[in-house]
């Protein structure tokens, strides 16, 4: 067969990520603070630009749409299309390689827009090594707990008690405020709550969420295996030693001259504020993207905050007047890409702001049991199940949750919390939430008598009652609750008998 050139001509279809689309997805995901300092730039760098100002007879925007969601059908969002998708805003680009380089976006759109945020990390110079953002700088206290919050407890619920017992840390480390306030809130028992408090106590530092220096310090000791009933004893009168009573110590505590200089010793060698060694720049609070209310007749409506929405216009009446006198060429393509880009900005603004209140809508609807029960309600959810009921794909739901807080009657929560582990059903019902899936094991331990349930054994009945799940699965879960295996167990037992 003989090689030689020919011409050929093939249709295809190809995505082109666009600076404007760039700009439009890299907004989606800003924090409040990163959106106003990118506005700050793009006023002082756009002459088109102008903050919308009520005293200087500008008209006001068209309030912002409001969602009621209910429990039976999904919210629909008034004026909401397609647009999102046609303009590129809803699609993966995750896995796209564009060697442009992010400007100034091109593009048509409305003339005044509004749009609101919250907490968050991503910045505009992705593409650029920054050799000062690579260095480590000092960690907060909270953003340390948290880390081990997400690693060492999987349950949802107690994941959510325990980021509220995080918040409510003051900045020596000691739990500030009521259990049982924080238990009606979250619509769960006091136990449950207390037993959140027992695991996250075992967070480093040791010493963290006690209510007390006694129970700061009984932490610190009871971690090096120091905490006898003689230091117990010495601990329950700390006034005692503040008095400097040692003869009354010693006979409290039942010890001799020698053991009790050896006790204070190792009292005084504790540290009773722990978390101070972190960094403690004043937290700023966090303001809520999203605002969520109950209605007369029991529905959720949802709302964006007005408080977090800077308004910005385009000045089409300056740039009118400047056109009308410009004559150079250059001068003339300023103008026109600087009016281009300032529409393409307010347009994109108001797309996220809608994107933003669409899925936080579809959020509470399907979370709805969790708002009007408790905690122990919340319901397996995964992107996939947001962007199947919005029509929207799962890459753009993530950007939404992240970085977006809402607040509720059970208090802010970042709009990712509401994302729960499921573990699927052999016989094509619902999904069970991982929650229920780890009661089920507790139960069956806890009802197995001198007959002893292996991990398979457990998988087995699970199956049987329609729980699909593997039994690595089984075991994470056990040993998450602190239960020991099928073997020592057994061993326990036999011992005990």
């Amino acid at each position: 067969m003989a090689l030689t050139p020919r011409l050929d001509l093939r249709q295809s279809q190809s995505l082109v990520m666009t600076p404007q689309l760039q700009q439009a997805i890299k907004l989606l995901q800003l924090s409040n603070m990163e959106l106003t300092a990118f506005i700050e730039q793009e006023l002082e760098r756009n002459p088109l630009l102008e903050r919308e100002d009520a005293e200087r007879g500008e008209p006001e925007p068209a309030p912002e749409p409001e969602i009621q969601a209910q429990a039976e059908e999904p919210p629909m969002l008034d004026g909401m299309t397609q647009s999102s998708a046609e303009d590129g805003m809803d699609v993966d680009y995750d896995n796209l390689y564009n060697n442009d380089s992010a400007a100034d976006g091109i593009g048509g759109g409305e003339a005044f827009g509004q749009w609101g945020q919250s907490g968050g990390h991503h910045g505009f110079d992705d593409g650029e090594n920054n050799l000062e953002q690579t260095v480590a700088g000092e960690i907060s206290l909270r953003d340390h707990l948290i880390a081990q919050l997400n690693m060492d407890i999987i349950d949802p619920a107690e994941k959510l008690i325990g980021l509220h017992l995080i918040e409510m840390l003051d900045e020596s480390g000691y739990l500030i405020g009521s259990l049982d306030e924080l238990a009606e809130k979250l619509g769960c028992s006091v136990a449950d709550v207390e037993a959140v408090l027992v695991k996250v106590q075992r967070f480093d530092p040791i010493g963290a969420f006690a209510r007390s220096l006694k129970e700061c310090l009984a932490l610190q000791l009871a971690e090096r295996n120091r905490l006898d009933p003689a230091m117990q004893a010495l601990l329950n009168n700390l006034e005692m030693l503040a008095r400097r009573d040692l003869v009354g110590l010693m006979k409290v505590c039942a010890i001799d001259a020698e053991d009790l200089t050896e006790m204070i010793g190792e009292i005084k060698a504790l540290d009773p504020k722990p978390a101070l060694r972190f960094d403690h720049v004043v937290a700023q609070p966090v303001t809520p993207d999203v605002l969520m209310r109950r209605t007369p007749d029991g529905a959720w409506a949802v709302e964006l905050n007005s408080d977090t929405l800077p308004r910005v216009l385009v000045n089409t009446r300056y740039y009118t007047q400047v056109a009308d006198q410009t004559r150079k060429r250059d001068d003339k393509s300023y103008l026109t890409e600087r009016f281009q880009s300032a529409n393409w900005l307010v347009k994109s603004l108001h797309q996220r702001a809608t994107t933003i209140l669409k899925v936080a809508a579809e959020l509470v609807r399907q979370q709805d049991a969790f708002f009007r029960l408790g905690v122990q309600h919340l319901r397996p959810l995964v992107l996939r199940d947001i962007a199947g009921a919005i029509g929207m794909h799962e890459s753009t739901v993530s950007r939404v949750t992240s970085n977006k807080y809402i607040s509720t009657p059970r208090g802010i929560y970042e709009l990712k919390y509401f994302f729960t582990q499921a573990i699927g059903s052999n016989d094509g019902g619902d999904a069970h939430s991982a929650e229920s899936v780890r009661h089920r094991i507790k139960a069956l331990i806890e009802a197995e008598g001198k007959a002893v349930l292996s991990d398979d054994s457990i998988v087995d009945i699970l199956k049987r009652e329609g729980i699909d799940i593997a039994r690595r699965t089984v075991a994470k879960y056990r040993e998450g609750m602190n239960i020991p295996s099928s073997v020592q167990r057994r061993r326990e037992k036999a011992l005990g008998g």
